[in-house]
């Protein structure tokens, strides 16, 4: 299979993964020669993103360091576990990569990010979490549901989703400021296009999809 050809069924939201015989394993999609592009969506994928900002959310809603152990509880729910499931997945043979192009084996991970997400809100409030950094899983959990909407009937970016959300979320709980940090989703809508995991109106999508969870934040 050429570079082209398979770039060609990657920009394909119906687009199947490697057919399977009986004496082959899921081979991983073939990445398209763009350092520049991979590096960028590599680095600013869902997980790393989540890990970085929900401590700082989790600091500017409490006030003080108490609500950083909180943002690392969201951290872990909202990021890593849906990233272990999905390598665990990944390795069993399912997907070829963390970006599962096919859009038709997605509901699976949503349905995971679901239930992480909302196990570790209602830890937050049988703990007395911050009202900030619940209502933050809280709009996370919405765009989830968005997402998985969405995802039935039309291939959007989870990237540039959760990219924009947490930078909405960020400029909500700390400053107006951190809103220049949108070239970051910028970037990450860049690379997606670049690399053909996404279309640029998909991009678009996520980054609106994930600018409107702060709304969730906003009313408390």
């Amino acid at each position: 299979m050429t570079t082209e050809t398979t770039n060609t069924k990657n920009t394909t939201d119906t687009t199947d993964a490697p057919s399977l015989t009986a004496s082959a394993a899921p081979q991983p999609y073939v990445t398209p020669d763009r350092p520049w592009a991979l590096a960028v969506t590599n680095i600013l994928q869902p997980r790393n993103i989540i890990l970085a900002a929900m401590p700082g959310i989790g600091l500017a809603t409490a006030g003080d360091w108490t609500g950083i152990p909180w943002g690392l509880l969201a951290a872990l729910c909202a990021g890593l576990i849906p990233a272990g499931y999905i390598e665990w997945r990944r390795k069993r043979g399912a997907w070829g990569d963390r970006h599962v192009v096919d859009r038709t084996q997605r509901a699976p991970i949503f349905f995971v990010i679901l239930g992480s997400i909302g196990t570790g809100a209602l830890a937050m409030m049988l703990g007395n979490a911050p009202t900030g950094i619940l209502a933050t899983m809280l709009a996370l959990w919405v765009m989830t549901v968005g997402i998985l909407a969405v995802n039935t009937v039309w291939k959007i970016s989870v990237d540039a989703a959760v990219a924009s959300g947490l930078v909405a979320l960020l400029s909500a709980a700390h400053s107006p400021w951190w809103l220049t940090a949108y070239t970051l989703v910028a970037a990450v809508c860049w690379s997606r296009v670049a690399l053909t995991y996404h279309t640029v109106a998909q991009t678009l999508a996520g980054t609106a999809l994930g600018a409107s969870t702060a709304a969730a934040f906003l009313f408390v």
